[in-house]
């Protein structure tokens, strides 16, 4: 075992010495979780390694696990048939956190054709993926993941109704070792639980927030990255549920409160993964054409694909002035009041960094959108506007705004060319129709903000 990988030979030596009992076949859902099923090790690797099956409610659902009318994709009037579950073996990975466990991730097949969803989430990025293969290119991404710890359990955590929350730390904790040292017991723990299941993590370091902290691993290829993504929000959770606390990827779970992020590193290199395409010595602190081309293709459709940067009601709270969170699409150089960001100035690892993301984004549709974006920047040649410089934040600026609600997102999202024609019309509406239900269930709820206010003055 090469530090918590496996191939699927080194499982099934594992399943068979009686060092693994239980296998994990997973797949990411809309809102980006894991699902799947928990299976006998030694039934995996005798045979469920080739397929597995699970409802296609489980891509028509909202975050309380609801299956939501209207979905062209799954409904009752179709009877909530099967999709395949098909583990890439590619993908396996030791849980040590949990006895004699490893678990793998999973595309979705139609039960009928076998092929793959068009609007499950991996499936959406491997098609932008082909995109780049077609092009001779390979995208190498970085995803930064913020979030809030927590010392009770989720359980006691939602007994209370997340009102009586306490962090480790009482003091803001950014780059503060002494507030940091309070939440190491948990974070320790993760960084080397996510060791030991074979994932490059760098380092972590305290947030902008009493109880905030920020976990970063190293890049990899764009589908590997996502896969890590994910598996890391998974595995975080799970190693606090284990120490008996809990922490949040809520990109605003409080309005006094920094909020959390996920910034998004991206850069384009030759298919084989050597020479970098987004460096040129002679270019503007050494940006390629390309690069100038991708970052204005990223620009020009920004307020399209910030659904799938921003999914949830929540996820606009966080785009508050003065809070390192971007309000205005522009970029810049080694500016953070800005959307999008150059970093690596003059080296081989120059690179965009997109600052829109909340760490409640869905790394695969993020990606992907990101991806279809900056790929459109190069078909058509796009040219960059300058870099800005200054404060972002200023209002007398004319600047472009990110989308401030989701209402907003999703109205561009519906709109877009762009998407339509990159990730097809059925996706676009499947997701279109995700963010309405999302906007309807919220605007019908009764909060506790209209309560206090308007329980005796109105």
């Amino acid at each position: 075992m090469a530090n918590g990988k496996l191939s699927f030979e080194q499982l099934k030596k594992e399943v068979k010495a009686g060092n693994i009992d239980t296998v994990i076949a997973s797949f990411p859902d809309m809102q980006g979780r894991l699902m799947g099923k928990r299976f006998e090790a030694n039934y995996f690797v005798d045979g469920a390694y080739e397929e597995t099956h699970g409802c296609n409610y489980l891509l028509a659902v909202d975050v309380d696990m609801e299956p939501v009318p209207g979905y062209k994709s799954a409904s009752w009037e179709k009877g909530y048939g099967d999709y395949v579950i098909k583990p890439d073996l590619d993908t396996i990975r030791l849980c040590p956190w949990l006895p004699k466990t490893a678990l793998l991730l999973s595309d979705l097949l139609d039960h009928h054709t076998h092929e793959l969803v068009p609007y499950a989430p991996r499936s959406i990025l491997k098609k932008q993926m082909a995109r780049l293969a077609d092009m001779k290119m390979k995208a190498y991404f970085a995803s930064e993941l913020e979030f809030y710890v927590f010392d009770q359990s989720f359980k006691d955590a939602y007994n209370g109704g997340y009102r009586t929350l306490s962090t480790p730390s009482h003091l803001n904790e950014d780059y503060n070792l002494l507030q940091t040292t309070k939440d190491e017991n948990l974070m320790r723990a993760i960084r080397n639980g996510l060791y030991g299941a074979g994932v490059t993590v760098e380092n972590s370091k305290g947030e902008a927030w009493a109880g905030q902290e920020e976990i970063n691993v190293k890049y990899d290829a764009v589908l590997p990255m996502a896969d890590t993504h994910v598996f890391l929000k998974h595995a975080c959770k799970e190693i606090a549920q284990v120490m008996g606390q809990s922490l949040t990827f809520m990109a605003k779970p409080n309005y006094s409160w920094a909020g959390s992020s996920s910034h998004v590193h991206q850069s384009l290199w030759t298919a084989d993964g050597k020479t970098p395409l987004f460096h040129d010595k002679a270019g503007n602190h050494g940006m390629s054409a390309m690069m100038e081309q991708y970052l204005a293709g990223q620009l020009t459709h920004a307020g399209e694909i910030t659904y799938f940067l921003a999914p949830f009601i929540n996820s606009y709270k966080r785009y508050m002035a003065g809070t390192f969170a971007p309000t205005r699409a522009v970029w810049s150089f080694d500016n953070r009041t800005a959307g999008y960001r150059i970093c690596g100035v003059d080296t081989k690892a120059i690179r965009v960094e997109c600052r829109v993301g909340g760490a409640d984004l869905n790394p695969y549709l993020a990606f992907a959108a990101l991806l279809a974006a900056g790929l459109d920047g190069i078909e058509n040649k796009m040219k960059l506007e300058p870099a800005f410089a200054g404060d972002a934040y200023d209002k007398s600026k004319k600047l472009r705004e990110i989308p401030k609600t989701l209402r907003e997102a999703t109205e561009m999202l519906d709109g877009s060319k762009l998407l339509r024609k990159a990730l097809g019309d059925d996706v676009v509406d499947h997701y279109v129709h995700t963010a309405k239900w999302e906007q309807f269930e919220y605007d019908r709820r009764v909060t506790d903000w209209e309560v206090r206010r308007g329980f005796e003055n109105y």
